[in-house]
């Protein structure tokens, strides 16, 4: 689940504690799988950025890009500018508090965005249009990062991640009062938006997903 609704504030010193805890690394692997994509991009939008994990990746991964951080919660975005600032480039990100449902980039500003388990903490009408307004500010060309939470289609592996996905819905619906209570289809709205799938990898049998999207015709590969 995102950092960026509001009540997570009080969860930002133990976001990541919790986090490796319920599951190791692999959601950070699931951030940083595809950021090397983001080398040569001069423009990188990161929504729901959280605690600067990402950001401090990027500055080392793309050395020509400018960041733009946006979070609705002021503890996330303390303790992400108080990370890049310790690489010594932090000047390179700039940080702003606002709330994706209603933020909307200038047209063309971007050349790459980020969604890192973020759009899982909207409904599906909301997530068609945070998808709809951040397309509308990246140029032909970009990249669209996507890394969240899913549901494979069968087996033991759905069953397991049914029963994670409903424990995370009520935890951060208790411990932050978050609207949403069921996965919403962003892949889907992603799709319907004219992303296309370009690559993916999945972790903790298929409950973890990361990807990449690509406007216009794209050839699906998976990660190794």
């Amino acid at each position: 689940m995102s950092r960026s609704r509001p009540g997570f504030d009080r969860m930002a010193r133990w976001y990541r504690a919790l986090e490796f805890a319920a599951f190791g690394r692999d959601l950070e692997r699931a951030r940083f799988a595809f950021l090397d994509r983001l080398a040569d991009r001069t423009s990188i939008l990161l929504l729901g950025e959280g605690d600067g994990r990402c950001a401090a990746r990027l500055l080392r991964v793309a050395p020509g890009a400018r960041i733009v951080c946006v979070d609705s919660s002021p503890g996330m975005i303390e303790r992400a500018s108080r990370r890049t600032r310790l690489t010594g480039e932090g000047d390179r990100v700039t940080f702003e508090c606002a709330d994706i449902r209603s933020f909307s980039p200038a047209p063309g500003q971007f050349d790459a965005v980020a969604t890192l388990f973020l759009l899982d903490c909207f409904r599906a009408e909301e997530v068609a249009s945070i998808v709809s307004r951040t397309g509308a500010g990246l140029r032909p060309g970009a990249i669209w990062i996507f890394a969240d939470f899913a549901v494979p289609p069968r087996g033991m592996a759905r069953v397991r991640a049914r029963m994670w996905v409903a424990l995370l819905y009520a935890f951060f619906r208790w411990e932050t009062a978050l609207p949403a209570s069921a996965l919403p289809p962003s892949e889907g709205a992603l799709g319907l938006a004219g992303w296309q799938l370009a690559e993916s990898v999945d972790l903790q049998w298929g409950l973890v997903r990361s990807c990449v999207f690509r406007r216009g015709p794209a050839i699906l590969t998976e990660a190794p």
